[in-house]
């Protein structure tokens, strides 16, 4: 595929999916500090929440996400993770994986959401292992 500025990709948006709208979004404006942008649905039953430079979606149209095998539905990327960690657990955010340096050279720590989406947070640490 030829490459061209028309074509080029701006931004994605990660879609969360939740079983319990109000829920989900209590917990990304309340204890993430996200600001909710605009809902659909009535009730509502979709979000879209920004904070700083990131969006995401919330989905409850769609149903609750399927079991987490691990892995992450959603990376940010910050400028000072240790800024942003600290931030979190100082309003006592759950914090399910602590913040620690990877062998892959990014320094992030998880959190899950209360529907099992697992949210990670990373900045470039500088150290890389695997080079």
């Amino acid at each position: 595929m030829k490459d061209s500025e028309n074509s080029a990709l701006l931004r994605a948006t990660p879609v969360l999916k939740t079983g319990d709208y109000q829920r989900a979004r209590t917990f990304y404006t309340d204890v993430l500090g996200f600001r909710l942008v605009e809902e659909g649905g009535d009730p509502p039953r979709f979000g879209i929440f920004e904070k700083d430079k990131a969006t995401i979606f919330v989905d409850g149209w769609h149903g609750a996400p399927k079991p987490s095998d691990g892995g992450w539905v959603a990376y940010f990327h910050t400028k000072d993770v240790d800024a942003l960690h600290l931030s979190f657990a100082t309003v006592g955010t759950p914090i399910t994986r602590a913040l620690e340096d990877t062998s892959y050279g990014m320094r992030e720590f998880e959190i899950t959401d209360p529907d099992g989406n697992i949210l990670c947070f990373g900045a470039d640490s500088g150290a890389s292992a695997e080079g």
